[in-house]
């Protein structure tokens, strides 16, 4: 699973999602890109998971670029833990996902191809994705 090599600190605050995607918005490498529409924390087993979808329909033709990184770490408490003694330990790294940001990219296979893979992998994420194609200018 993906996770940073270090981290400057093992705890963070939790941050804000306001607004819609700035950069990494448009599709720059392949052909085809699956599109966050909703904003949310993407966790590192679930990008792993969609690759796996997306790696596993196209049988290894073409590319499959992954356009997220989970960098933030997030922490949880014990189950019957009480709400006292300071924040819980680190449990997994998560990527903040705005609306408009590119999760997934492809190319070198047909577009029926690249639309019934995205929808297995959009299946796995606990965004809601649409299929979007490269606008050649």
């Amino acid at each position: 699973m993906l996770q940073p090599k270090r981290t400057k600190h093992r705890k963070e605050f939790r941050g804000k999602m306001a607004g819609v995607a700035g950069a990494n918005n448009k599709v720059d490498f392949g052909q085809y890109g699956l599109k966050a529409t909703t904003r949310g924390w993407v966790n590192s087993r679930e990008i792993e998971a969609g690759r796996r979808a997306i790696v596993g329909h196209i049988k290894r033709k073409g590319k499959v670029w992954i356009k997220i990184f989970p960098h933030k770490s997030y922490t949880s408490k014990p189950v019957n833990a009480k709400m006292e003694a300071g924040k819980g330990e680190p449990e997994g790294f998560v990527a903040v996902v705005k609306p408009g940001n590119m999760i997934f990219e492809i190319s070198g296979v047909t577009e029926e191809t690249a639309q019934e893979a995205f929808r297995l992998a959009a299946h796995k994420l606990s965004v809601r994705t649409k299929f979007v194609k490269r606008s050649e200018l």
